[in-house]
């Protein structure tokens, strides 16, 4: 008896501590939280003394952002497939403050797609504007008209050796980030096409009659770009430029674009664009453009999709959307027709046609996790990425 009445008052001891040791766990913790909370602050400190040391406008402490290497936002493409295989997004595209590369052999679309992006571009920002880098003299004013693009917000620029090019092009940006950000309009540049532009050397040396090779230009092409990418960044202007592909001459050829490494180190986005004839009743009436990421920092590399482009009314929005639908199981191949989630089948032809009535909000809705899938490096969605 006298052993039981021990242990029950070593029971009670030890619940009338309790509360003790809890109340001073909680202190300590509540005293080691605000020392992490102080050591941060000063380490904070001391870090952006350290970035004012350096006299860098591009650096700044992560916490706060990366000035010009966060990515600001989007350019819609107008095609959906397209905007997924950029960004692993139907609604996303381009990044809003990085440099893309078309690449392609002649007549594959690459100005097409560079006015279809700006005709999005003006549409989904109606105070935006174009800076037009022409070094081809191959559009028109009537290209723009008969696209429906706001000509007003739209200025052309001939220029015709890369050098122009980057003090014309730099001349823009730096003049653009002076401006206060209030007044900053939204603004987007394309350069058609880096292929064509040549050099002040050879220039000079065709002048003078010399018919010695350029061996400047990779260099010149090389440090424009070095100093472009970070100011766009910085001003949060996305820069288009289309480009030639040739093959090289090694055991295993490979398509890669000309001017040297210069732009492939630069893009945060090389697209590689080749294209077959789309006929109906042996009537040619348009293109089907591939598009294979050659490089990508968003979404896998070496990923292609296809779209439709018409003679007579352009950019198809859903042409490419199809093969993921199936190849995910939102609709069903059933012999020579589709199943919709509704049970109802269409041929391929007719929902070509007539995209909207069988690409549904609940049908896009299941397109955009399976192409998050698809596309966006890991194989599975976040549930932020799933909720949101």
């Amino acid at each position: 008896m006298k052993e039981v009445y021990y242990a029950k008052q070593q029971t009670n001891k030890c619940k009338a501590k309790a509360p003790q040791a809890s109340e001073s766990t909680q202190a300590n913790s509540s005293r080691a939280k605000q020392n992490t909370i102080k050591q941060g602050y000063i380490m904070s400190n001391f870090l952006k003394d350290m970035v004012k040391t350096t006299g860098n406008e591009f650096a700044s402490i992560v916490e706060d952002g990366i000035d010009g290497g966060d990515v600001t936002g989007f350019v819609d493409t107008g095609v959906y497939a397209l905007n997924a295989l950029l960004s692993g997004s139907l609604y996303g595209g381009m990044p809003a403050n990085k440099i893309m590369a078309l690449a392609g052999e002649s007549a594959t679309g690459k100005t097409f797609f560079a006015l279809s992006i700006v005709k999005t571009f003006l549409e989904a920002n109606p105070d935006g504007v174009c800076m037009y880098f022409d070094s081809e003299a191959a559009v028109t004013s009537d290209m723009f008209r008969t696209r429906n693009i706001d000509t007003r917000r739209v200025a052309v620029i001939g220029v015709a050796t890369v050098e122009e090019f980057r003090n014309q092009a730099v001349k823009v940006v730096d003049n653009y980030l002076k401006m206060p950000a209030g007044e900053r309009k939204p603004m987007i540049m394309i350069l058609d096409s880096l292929g064509m532009l040549s050099s002040s050397k050879e220039m000079n040396d065709t002048a003078e009659g010399k018919d010695t090779r350029d061996m400047t230009r990779a260099q010149v092409t090389k440090a424009t770009f070095r100093v472009l990418t970070l100011k766009l960044g910085k001003a949060g202007i996305p820069l288009i430029m289309t480009n030639h592909t040739y093959e090289t001459m090694s055991m295993f050829p490979q398509k890669v674009m000309g001017g040297g490494t210069g732009l492939r180190y630069a893009a945060s986005t090389v697209l590689f664009l080749s294209k077959r004839k789309e006929k109906i009743d042996n009537e040619v009436v348009g293109n089907v453009i591939h598009c294979k990421l050659d490089k990508g920092r968003f979404t896998k590399e070496n990923m292609m999709v296809d779209v439709l482009l018409r003679y007579d009314t352009g950019l198809n929005k859903y042409y490419g959307l199809l093969p993921i639908a199936e190849k995910h199981g939102i609709f069903k191949k059933v012999s020579t027709r589709y199943e919709m989630p509704d049970g109802s089948k269409a041929f391929e032809k007719n929902i070509n046609e007539n995209p909207e009535k069988y690409y549904t909000d609940d049908v896009m809705r299941q397109l955009e996790d399976a192409v998050a899938k698809e596309f966006k490096y890991g194989n599975e969605v976040s549930n932020d990425e799933q909720q949101s």
